[in-house]
């Protein structure tokens, strides 16, 4: 029978309940080792589910606590300086210092791994760093598991993969100088797994799929002829996802490992390729049930493509199983009791996507055995085909009739700017939050009673009012410039929006982890999108009613709500956002129409939707361009429109993002010290900017003198008419104790710099 195994399944739990140990543990209510127990229950409960689906290969270390590559850098001992390790093993206290910062040390960068929107912390590298083993985990959970009666197979992040994701900002040091230093720490890693009982280990070196130099290649070549020879008798198996291996396909096919993991779903025409000269006994890892979007797999094709392998290779040197891990799907749709019964049969979470798995290693073997299954999966599959809410022949002739005109706006920005200073009245320096504040206890709470019928519509709403006076009153006694309502009707900033359009679908516990124990719900877009009605206008309108300050319209653009969703299979992605954009343009020129004289309209998942081979950029950034000015177009010259990108890299974009033609962007930039600035000076972005000064991702509350440090920094490369003044993201998950003090002394280092700027 074909071997099936899983690649990684999700930490947070069914009812998340690694993100609420975690929240209690950081608030001082619980001790480590009531962490480590809800840790322990979890990891037992997901290899317990994968035996008993019939799970061949079930990984282990694919839990964490915060973030696998956070938990690679203490098994590497990769800690900055700053946090004060002894050198021994990394405790619990500087892990999560590393991840969210201490009162004299802040928190590492985080950007997106890949183009997924998980968020990873990004590897710091110094001069004087020296790695050895600073974590066993690995190794314990291997042992955890095997006391349980449940062999696995450990999964590492590879160790080229792991430099290449961080960083360093010394000169005389690149992450790849200190790969002799990782192999050494990986040969004492996989010599304790081979002792421990182990056979086989996975190790993830997705960088693979990316744009290699000669240099990461070699350094790939010279890590697996090294880590072969560190236990002869362990199996590795080389797992590479999220794309094709294209021109690093003969540099992989080369390596001495026991096996290759390819993933068919984003790649399904490499298998061809590398059936035409893998080598003589390389077992081969099908990723034929996509690890990254929700819709059922079609087993029939994957039968096809798994037997074509195995007609090439024999059974024994072929293994199914997911393209990628399962972290980025939602748990158990057996949860969702709430969707209708046709929408939930196109649908499969990890559990489901691990019986799939199962399902075809069986069929495999035995099909006769397993027929009633396979015809349950056509019919699901036809019945998503047939039916007639994918398709709104409105829809479709909105799109036939979207022209270049649709996409510009009516003057360039230096005319359009002069016109918004003469009716905003802006002072120099401007200042203004993201968007959201504090989501607190009695939000969430007024919320949950709503939605369960025990708070009614004329008590929330009055309840809602409050709150965003609240938050109103708290800006202007601050002396923020631009205002916002604060977003308390909102979950979440793609959510929200994927409960009021046509051909979404929302859930009620289809969370996937973003980072840490920050989660997000999905959309699922599963048909032609349409806005039936207004989604913010009200809101907004209220808040403005409220003061003589500007007001700022909230929204969220398309290509962050095509890229935060769980979005349909059965056409281009490029279609999709384009349909988003018009229900946006239309949410837009409503805000307009209300009296709304500014509006943002976020995208911080731009970025993190670039394909990652760089021959694919220009035809994925000319149609994300186009959705988002299509979205934003549509208003006079004295409307200010402003959008938003959070963490990634964005200098090797900026013509794209200059030509999105947004009246301001605002961006994360207060953990890497204004280092994204650095690609705007070269470029001259010729609009205005507002570098986010105050990292919001961490608790720790920024000072007046850290803050004007940072806008001294931005000084130096932006014009005192460019620049904007403002956090790194939304204040949602902040508390008031943190957002009180840290907004005034923002606003107080703006006002400082700001007359220093007028004396000049």
């Amino acid at each position: 029978m074909v071997t099936s195994s899983n690649l990684g399944y999700p930490r947070i739990g069914p009812g998340r309940e690694l993100k609420k140990a975690l929240e209690i543990f950081w608030a001082g209510k619980s001790a480590a080792a009531a962490l480590d127990a809800v840790g322990a229950t979890l990891r037992s409960a997901n290899w317990e589910m994968q035996r008993a689906a019939g799970i061949d290969q079930i990984p282990s270390n694919d839990f964490s606590l915060y973030d696998h590559v956070l938990d690679t850098a203490a098994m590497l001992g990769a800690v900055p300086s700053r946090f004060g390790w002894s050198g021994e093993t990394v405790d619990l206290e500087t892990y999560f210092a590393m991840a969210r910062g201490a009162p004299d040390a802040p928190a590492m960068e985080m950007t997106k791994w890949f183009d997924t929107n998980y968020h990873y912390i990004v590897p710091e590298f110094e001069p004087a760093m020296q790695l050895r083993l600073g974590s066993s985990k690995v190794v314990d959970e291997f042992r955890e598991a095997k006391a349980l009666g449940i062999a696995t197979r450990p999964k590492l992040l590879g160790p080229v993969s792991f430099l290449l994701l961080g960083k360093s900002r010394y000169e005389q040091l690149q992450p790849l100088d200190l790969l002799d230093q990782a192999i050494a720490v990986y040969d004492t890693v996989l010599r304790q797994l081979a002792e421990a009982g182990a056979d086989w280990v996975q190790i993830d070196e997705p960088v693979l799929v990316l744009d290699l130099d000669s240099g990461a290649r070699q350094a790939i070549t010279k890590t697996y002829e090294r880590l072969a020879a560190a236990a002869p008798g362990l199996k590795l198996l080389l797992t590479t996802y999220f794309g094709d291996l294209g021109d690093n396909l003969e540099t992989a096919l080369a390596l001495p490992v026991a096996g290759q993991h390819l993933d068919l779903t984003r790649a399904p025409r490499l298998l061809q390729r590398v059936l035409a000269v893998a080598p003589p006994e390389l077992t081969l890892s099908l990723g034929l049930v996509d690890g990254r979007n929700v819709w059922r797999t079609d087993i029939d094709a994957a039968l096809e493509t798994a037997r074509t392998a195995i007609e090439a290779l024999g059974e024994e040197r072929v293994i199914v199983g997911p393209s990628c891990s399962l972290l980025h799907t939602p748990v158990d749709l057996e949860l969702e009791t709430d969707l209708d019964d046709e929408l939930r049969s196109w649908l499969a979470f990890a559990r489901q996507k691990v019986d799939a798995v199962s399902l075809i290693a069986r069929a495999l073997s035995d099909e006769a055995a397993v027929a009633p299954e396979l015809e349950a999966n056509r019919a699901a599959l036809a019945s998503r085909r047939a039916s007639n809410r994918v398709n709104d022949p409105v829809v479709a002739s909105r799109m036939q009739s979207v022209d270049d005109a649709m996409r510009s706006r009516e003057s360039a920005f230096e005319q359009r700017a002069a016109t918004q200073q003469a009716r905003l009245q802006l002072p120099a320096l401007p200042t203004t939050t993201i968007g959201s504040f504090p989501q607190t206890s009695e939000v969430r709470k007024a919320r949950a009673a709503h939605k369960a019928g025990q708070l009614d519509t004329s008590e929330y709403e009055s309840f809602l009012k409050a709150e965003i006076e609240q938050v109103v009153r708290f800006q202007e006694e601050v002396g923020l410039d631009v205002l916002v309502h604060g977003e308390p009707e909102r979950t979440d900033m793609v959510e929200y929006f994927g409960e009021r359009f046509q051909g979404v679908a929302v859930t009620k516990h289809g969370w996937v982890q973003s980072y840490g124990s920050r989660c997000a719900r999905p959309p699922i877009i599963y048909g032609d999108i349409s806005r039936p009605e207004p989604m913010t206008v009200r809101w907004a309108q209220y808040a403005q009613s409220l003061t003589q300050r500007p007001m700022k319209g909230m929204l969220t653009g398309p290509i962050t709500i095509l890229q935060w969703s769980f979005v349909r299979d059965d056409q281009p992605r490029h279609d999709t956002a384009g349909q988003i954009a018009l229900a946006i343009r239309d949410e837009v020129q409503d805000l307009e129409a209300a009296g709304i004289q500014v509006i943002q309209i976020d995208e911080p998942a731009l970025r993190e939707g670039l394909p990652l081979r760089r021959e694919a950029w220009d035809a994925y950034l000319a149609w994300a361009v186009e959705s988002f000015r299509l979205a934003s177009a549509g208003v006079r010259d004295e409307t200010q429109i402003h959008t938003h990108m959070c963490y990634a890299e964005f200098n090797d974009i900026l013509e794209a993002i200059a030509q999105m033609d947004a009246d301001v962007i605002s961006f994360e930039a207060s953990r890497s010290q204004m280092e994204l600035l650095d690609g705007f000076a070269r470029f001259r972005y010729p609009n205005q900017i507002g570098p986010g000064v105050y990292d919001i991702h961490s608790p720790q509350v920024p000072t007046r003198e850290s803050v004007e440090a940072l806008i001294d920094l931005a000084l130096d490369v932006l014009s005192a008419e460019q620049l904007w003044v403002n956090p790194d993201c939304g204040l949602k998950t902040r508390g008031w104790d943190e957002v009180r003090p840290s907004l005034t002394n923002m606003v107080d280092a703006a006002e400082r710099k700001r007359s220093r700027v007028a004396a000049s």
